[in-house]
C-alpha cells in the first residue's frame, strides 16, 4: 500500500485527513507522509523511503525510535496484562523517578495527556487560592482545554488563527495575556487585577513558537511576583521535562515553582501527563482532598514501563550526548546560512525570514530525506539514537 492510497483513505475518516493539525502540511506544502516505521534516527514511508528524524514525535523521543531498552520494557509489561483499574507497582517506581530527578514534585498525579494534566493544575491552583483569572503568556500551549486557547502556539501560528472556534467568550476572560520574557507586562496584569490571580503558569523555555529561551531574571521574577501577589507558580514542562537537564528547566534554571505539568519523555512515547507539586497542594486532590480528577487509564502499566525505561537511560553521558548534538546541529545550520538558531540542549528552532521561505527549506530537506517539524513554530528534537554524520547530513542539504 502505497502513500497515495492511505492518504485517500485517511481523507474519508479523519478531519483533513489527520488526527493532529500540523500533520496536515498545510504551512510547508506537498503531501503529507504516512510513516509505516521507525527505528533509532530514521523513519520510513509507506513507499518505503527513508528520513532522517528531526520531529521525534514533538519531544518523547529522546532516545529515538525502538529504542531497545523501551521495546524489552513494554514487552515485560505486556506479558504481566494488565490494566487493572488499581495502583501498581510501575506507577510507584515511576513516580519515584520522578520525584528524585525533580524535588519540587512532592507528590504527583499521573493523567493520559499534557492538555489534562495542565487542566488539572489549573483546577487545582484555583482551588487553593479561590481566585478565578489564569496568567499565561503569548504563544504559550498548554494543551487545548477551552481556557488555554486564547493567544496558543505552534498549531494556532501555524494556522493563523490566534483563537478557537468554540471557546465561550466567557471563558476566554478568564485568562490574561503578557508577552513571553516581559516581566513588567505580567507585573502590570496582576496589578490590575488584585487578589484575583489564581496561577501564572509559563513553559519555562518557550517551545510552541519555536524555542525561545528565558531571558535573564525572567523566571526568577515571576517566582517573586507570584509569591508577592499569593498567585501560583506552574511550570509546564511537558516538553521541557528531563529533556534539557536530569531534573527539568526547573533544575536548569534554579526556580522552584509550586506545580509542575509533564508529559512526553515521562511515557516514552505513550500518551501520558502528570501534575505534581507541592505535598500541602496535591493534597487537595480527590481522594485526600475536593478537586476532583480521575482516569481510567491514568498509570497505564505499559505508559509506566516504557516511561521508567526511558528515565533510566537519561544519565549524566546522555546529557553530554544530546548537548554536543544539539551544538553540532546548530553550527551546521548557522554554517548553511540559517539567520537565526535558537537553541536549548537538544531542542531548538531554525528561524528564517518568512514562513514562505520556511516551507521551501522544509522541501528542500524533505527531498534530501530529512524529515523536519512541518511548521516554523515547531522546535526540532534530537535523540540520542542521532550521529553527527545524520546532522552533518541537514548541513548538506541546505547547501
Amino acid at each position: 500500500m502505497n502513500t497515495d492510497r492511505l492518504w485517500e483513505r485517511a481523507l474519508r475518516l479523519f478531519p483533513g485527513g489527520v488526527n493532529s493539525p500540523v500533520r496536515a502540511y498545510r504551512a510547508v506544502g506537498g503531501d503529507p507522509p504516512v510513516i509505516v516505521s521507525g527505528r533509532g534516527a530514521h523513519v520510513w514511508d509507506a513507499d518505503g523511503r527513508r528520513y532522517l528524524d528531526l520531529i521525534g514525535a514533538f519531544g518523547p523521543l529522546v532516545l529515538g525510535h525502538a529504542a531497545p531498552a523501551v521495546v524489552a520494557a513494554l514487552a515485560a509489561a505486556l506479558e504481566r496484562g494488565g490494566p487493572f483499574g488499581a495502583t501498581t507497582e510501575a506507577e510507584i517506581t515511576l513516580a519515584e523517578s520522578i520525584t528524585g530527578r525533580m524535588p519540587v514534585v512532592e507528590r504527583l498525579r499521573f493523567v493520559n495527556s499534557g492538555t489534562e494534566a495542565a487542566m488539572s493544575a489549573l483546577r487545582l491552583a484555583r482551588a487553593a487560592t479561590g481566585r478565578d483569572l489564569v496568567l499565561k503568556f503569548e504563544g504559550g500551549y498548554h494543551g487545548h482545554s477551552d481556557s488555554m486557547l486564547v493567544r496558543a502556539g505552534s498549531g494556532l501560528a501555524t494556522f493563523g488563527t490566534p483563537d478557537s472556534a468554540g471557546v465561550p467568550d466567557a471563558v476566554a476572560r478568564l485568562t490574561l495575556v503578557a508577552k513571553y520574557n516581559d516581566l513588567q507586562g505580567a507585573e502590570d496584569l496582576l496589578a490590575a487585577h488584585p487578589g484575583a490571580v489564581a496561577a501564572v503558569i509559563v513553559e519555562p523555555v518557550a517551545a510552541n513558537v519555536g524555542v525561545v529561551p528565558p531571558a535573564p531574571g525572567f523566571l526568577s521574577g515571576l517566582r517573586e511576583l507570584t509569591r508577592r501577589e499569593g498567585a501560583l507558580l506552574v511550570f509546564d514542562e511537558v516538553i521541557t521535562g528531563f529533556r534539557v537537564s536530569p531534573g527539568g528547566a526547573t533544575e536548569l534554571y534554579g526556580v522552584q515553582p509550586d506545580l509542575v505539568v509533564l508529559g512526553k519523555i515521562i511515557g516514552g512515547g505513550l500518551p501520558v501527563g502528570a501534575f505534581g507539586g507541592r505535598a500541602d497542594l496535591m493534597d487537595l486532590v480527590a481522594p485526600q482532598g475536593p478537586v476532583y480528577q480521575a482516569g481510567t487509564l491514568s498509570g497505564h502499566p505499559l505508559v509506566m514501563a516504557a516511561g521508567q525505561a526511558t528515565l533510566a537511560q537519561l544519565d549524566v553521558s546522555a546529557y553530554a550526548r544530546l548537548e554536543s548534538l544539539g551544538t553540532r546541529l546548530e553550527a551546521v545550520l548557522r554554517a548553511a546560512g540559517v539567520p537565526r538558531v535558537s537553541r536549548v540542549g537538544s531542542l531548538l528552532t531554525p528561524f528564517v525570514r518568512s514562513t514562505e521561505e520556511f516551507a521551501l527549506i522544509h522541501r528542500r530537506l524533505r527531498d534530501a530525506g530529512v524529515l523536519a517539524p512541518p511548521s516554523q513554530y515547531e522546535a526540532w528534537f534530537i535523540s540520542t539514537a542521532h550521529e553527527p554524520a545524520d546532522l552533518d547530513m541537514v548541513g548538506a542539504a541546505l547547501a
